[in-house]
């Protein structure tokens, strides 16, 4: 258990104990279905904790040239590599560090394939594909919103799959349930069930959190299995995010300030909601803390503020056994996935350290930054 006396202030820390768990998990559901589970660097790409990941997952799926030189470079795989959109200037490094290519449009595929042809390594490529159907309430995370510019439609494919196509790619889940990948598989196979035994492999993208307490495991892999039963022909690829890094680690901060505006106590932290914890603001949700619940009434109820100029920079209430004072420690839970890939350096503020807690009980810094960090951002 991570001692948080021991944490600076700010600082992601990771625990690796938890770490290792997900990943166990993880790997079981890998081996027992048959199927090829990899990490979603848009939710984690903590490079110095690959050598932990590796350890039970080798590959990692990329969405930019960055991410798939990480691919390369540090997990010391080629890459799954989809993005939106590819550029000439930055395509035939991707290439280079891909083993697996989707394309988000049969324009993209027309525009790249004719490289990968002249490659002297073969590149599997694939087509992103968008069943038009998604549970995300969300519009800004749901990939099937009407007029989503994300994957391929089944109307546009009324003339078969281009040559060269070799696998499909589809997300439309987010942080969701095996229930929830049952309902994407009909969608895929209502749409594009004629392409299924045509192609090798069918990518079915993120969101599938198997790590979180209450998802049924069992359900996922039988799901898998049948799957793979009734096309013998695929490759089933899964590459989830957030169920690696899930309940894996915590934000500790310190109150910088208490303020009071007409009754509402704000704690002002060294930490910054819209720059280290930018989903709550955007999902929006609201996050557990170390030792604090729900607004209750009598008890000492605080909003929490972030050290940024944003006006809406906060987020509340939570209520505590006793009054916060300044350098008490507030520590916000689950706040390893996306959040150290989404950080910002927005006015300039401290950005927090990033930390191991081993499973020896000692804690390992990995990253601190200063003032050069956010200078070279300008370079």
């Amino acid at each position: 258990m991570v001692d948080y006396s021991k944490v600076p202030s700010p600082c992601y820390v990771v625990d690796e104990v938890k770490l290792r768990a997900n990943l166990e998990l993880i790997r079981s559901v890998k081996d027992r279905a048959g199927v090829e589970i990899i990490l979603a660097f848009k939710a984690f790409a903590l490079w110095k904790l690959f050598g932990i990941v590796r350890e039970y997952i080798p590959y990692s799926t990329a969405s930019s040239l960055s991410e798939a030189r990480l691919a390369f470079e540090e997990m010391g795989a080629l890459a799954h590599t989809y993005s939106p959109a590819y550029t000439e200037k930055e395509f035939p490094v991707i290439a280079e560090c891909s083993s697996h290519i989707s394309f988000n449009s049969l324009s993209q595929f027309n525009r790249f394939y004719p490289y990968l042809q002249k490659m002297d390594r073969k590149v599997s490529c694939g087509l992103r594909i968008n069943p038009e159907f998604s549970l995300v309430e969300t519009d800004l995370y749901n990939p099937c919103a009407p007029g989503s510019r994300l994957g391929v439609v089944a109307d546009l494919l009324e003339d078969g799959l281009p040559d060269g196509v070799e696998g499909l790619h589809c997300h439309t889940l987010c942080e969701s349930s095996a229930d929830d990948l049952e309902l994407m598989l009909n969608a895929i196979e209502k749409g594009f069930a004629q392409f299924l035994p045509k192609v090798k492999w069918l990518n079915l993208g993120g969101g599938h959190l198997m790590t979180r307490e209450g998802y049924d495991v069992e359900k996922l892999i039988s799901l898998l299995k049948n799957f793979k039963a009734k096309y013998p022909n695929l490759e089933i690829i899964l590459e989830p995010g957030s169920a690696f890094a899930w309940r894996t680690g915590e934000l500790v901060s310190s109150v910088v300030d208490v303020v009071e505006n007409h009754g509402v106590k704000t704690a002002i932290l060294d930490v910054s909601f819209a720059c280290h914890m930018p989903d709550c603001l955007e999902m929006p949700y609201k996050p557990a803390i170390v030792g604090a619940i729900d607004e209750v009434e009598g008890k000492p109820t605080y909003r929490m503020g972030g050290n940024s100029c944003l006006s809406g920079d906060f987020y509340g209430s939570w209520s505590f056994d006793k009054e916060l004072s300044v350098g008490d420690k507030v520590v916000f839970e689950d706040m390893i996935h996306y959040t150290t890939v989404k950080t910002t350096m927005f006015n300039g503020i401290s950005h927090p350290s990033i930390a191991l807690w081993t499973k020896d009980g000692k804690l390992e810094m990995l990253r601190e930054y200063s003032y050069e960090d956010y200078r070279s951002r300008m370079d």
